[in-house]
C-alpha cells in the first residue's frame, strides 16, 4: 500500500473529519474511497465515449424503427 501526503486548507480537512465520524470511518478510509469513487467515475465516462465512438448510426436508427409508436407511459413524458 503507497503512502501520500497530502496538504489542505484547514476547513476541507475539518470537513473530513467531521464526515469520517458521522460515517463511522476513519479518515483515510473516507478519503481512499472518495478518490475510488472519482477514479470510477472517471473511468466509466471513458469506456462510455470510446463506445459511442464505435456506434453505426445506421444500426441505432435500424433499431428505433423496430420501437412501436405509442404514447408514453404515465411518467415517462416528464
Amino acid at each position: 500500500m503507497g503512502a501520500l501526503s497530502l496538504r489542505l486548507p484547514e476547513s476541507i480537512h475539518r470537513h473530513i473529519r467531521e464526515i469520517a465520524k458521522a460515517e463511522g470511518v476513519s479518515i483515510n478510509q473516507l478519503i481512499s474511497s472518495a478518490i475510488t469513487e472519482k477514479i470510477s467515475a472517471i473511468m466509466t465516462e471513458e469506456y462510455l465515449k470510446k463506445r459511442a465512438e464505435r456506434a453505426d448510426l445506421k444500426d441505432m436508427e435500424t433499431i428505433l424503427r423496430k420501437v412501436a409508436d405509442r404514447k408514453p407511459l404515465e411518467g415517462d413524458d416528464l
